[in-house]
Formats: C-alpha cells, sequence, structure tokens
C-alpha cells in the first residue's frame, strides 16, 4: 500500500486562488438581450460534484445562467456551499439588471450547495413566491441489481 501523500497548500497558493474567484466575480455580468421581464423562475441543481443555476422566465425560457466551475472554482470545491452561495450572487446581479423583481424557486439534487444556495437567496431584494423541489424520486420503478453472494 505504502504512505498516502497530502499535500497542503500554501497561504500564498490559498490567497492566489481566493483573487482568482474573486476576479471572476468582479469581471462583470453582461445581459445579453434586454429582456425587461418582472417574473421568473430559477432553478437550482446541486449535484455532488458542482452546483448549477438557472434564470429563466414564467414560460421555461433561459435567460441567464451559472455555475460554480464557470466561477473558476476546480475540483471538489465546486460542491462547496460557498461556492454555491457564490454562484447565487452572480445570478441575482444578472436578474437585477434584467429588471426581475418576484422569483419561484425550483431546487433539485442531492449536494451540499442546495441548502446554502436557498439560505444565500433569501439575503437579497428578490421577492420569493414559492419553493418547490423537484428532485426525481423512483416510486417502484425499475427492479434493483441483486445481491453480491459471496
Amino acid at each position: 500500500m505504502g504512505k498516502k501523500r497530502i499535500i497542503k497548500k500554501t497561504q500564498e497558493e490559498l490567497f492566489a486562488e481566493k483573487a482568482k474567484v474573486d476576479s471572476a466575480l468582479k469581471k462583470g455580468v453582461e445581459v445579453k438581450h434586454g429582456k425587461k421581464v418582472k417574473q421568473g423562475r430559477i432553478y437550482i441543481y446541486s449535484s455532488y460534484n458542482n452546483t448549477i443555476i438557472t434564470l429563466t422566465d414564467s414560460i421555461g425560457n433561459v435567460l441567464a445562467w451559472s455555475s460554480a466551475g464557470a466561477l473558476g472554482f476546480k475540483g471538489t470545491k465546486k460542491s462547496t456551499p460557498y461556492a454555491a452561495s457564490k454562484v447565487i450572487a452572480v445570478l441575482v446581479e444578472k436578474a437585477s439588471k434584467m429588471g426581475i423583481t418576484e422569483a419561484e424557486i425550483f431546487v433539485s439534487g442531492v449536494g451540499s450547495g442546495r441548502s446554502s444556495a436557498l439560505r444565500s437567496l433569501g439575503g437579497y431584494n428578490l421577492d420569493i413566491t414559492s419553493i418547490s423541489d423537484i428532485t426525481p424520486i423512483p416510486h417502484n420503478g425499475c427492479r434493483g441489481r441483486n445481491p453480491r453472494r459471496v
């Protein structure tokens, strides 16, 4: 087996990584089309590896999206609650530029970023009309695998 080596980052590397993420946030949010929409839907998909947040209008047309990987988080840091809150900050800024004041929230997935994303959404001046969990749950659909015999 041998010894396992754990690579620890120095303070300088941690500061450089934080500065890189902050520069991605400060880069400026671009809104492609000048649609003025009052109501929108926010879809939060949180997996074990990433957090993806999509902003749509009431019909379902995508207006903006953001993810932890798009902000510069890499590896296991993409699935952290901190990364999810930063993704929400970017998306709310895009929503405010479009003029969205009300939002319905749809949460899907099992990752650690879903609860922190909801918590950080409450801190912004966005009226939340409803919160729904749309995580797919099987109702005894496909048959499971046989247990392993040893």
